[in-house]
């Protein structure tokens, strides 16, 4: 873990060594991140049931429809306020954030007041989980080693969400995140000096990848 301000490469605090090659960079798309990191729809959803319910209510009381609408209206703009906050969120989350996949590690830069950098050699990683939407985005989860702690509350929002006693590291809201565990799969298995199996074709899950299994 690395606290820093200059990049000399985007998304590393220093160079790599010239035996290590960058294989891929990005970043969290913030649109899906919004959308299914953040539950936008849901939470929109659910402010629109509010203000329908209040409205209902006040027609079964017997207002009158411009009256109820009215009633429900002062709700509205803090539903407003919320989706805002959220959307903000997310833009600040994709902004702040890169992800980079080296011939020897995985490097997430993160942090949106402070800028860190962790580290992950490939020798800590267990295995790495697809999980790919329809629309071809996802996310990729990491199984780090039990010897190796880490803060689900340092790695949030890049962490699988409800796996708090074992964090596991994810790379969040990857547009084409099967081509991109595929780089993560050839890279994990010439660390491991092991054969490749292709990614499994899955809307939710996909199979394992890591230093004894190859399959992304």
């Amino acid at each position: 873990m690395q606290e820093h301000e200059l990049e000399p490469v985007w998304g590393l605090p220093e160079r790599p060594p010239a035996n290590e090659a960058i294989l891929w960079q990005g970043a969290p798309d913030w649109r899906l991140y919004a959308r299914r990191g953040l539950h936008l729809r849901g939470l929109a959803l659910y402010f629109a049931l509010l203000l329908g319910a209040r409205c209902t209510a006040s027609l079964m009381d017997g207002a009158s429809l411009p009256v109820a609408l009215r009633d429900a209206a002062w709700f509205l703009p803090f539903a407003l306020v919320a989706l805002a906050l959220i959307l903000l969120l997310a833009v600040l989350v994709a902004r702040t954030s890169a992800y980079t996949i080296t011939s020897r590690r995985i490097v997430f830069r993160i942090g949106i007041a402070l800028s860190m950098t962790v580290n992950i050699p490939f020798a800590a990683i267990e295995a790495a989980a697809l999980r790919r939407h329809a629309d071809g985005s996802g996310d990729l989860t990491l199984t780090i080693a039990p010897r190796q702690r880490i803060s689900y509350i340092f790695f949030w929002p890049h962490v699988r969400p409800w796996r708090y006693a074992r964090p596991e590291p994810a790379l969040r809201a990857i547009p084409d995140v099967e081509a991109v565990a595929q780089i993560l799969s050839r890279a994990l298995a010439a660390a491991a000096a092991m054969p490749v199996r292709p990614v499994a074709s899955a809307t939710s899950a996909g199979a394992t990848t890591g230093p004894q299994t190859a399959a992304a």
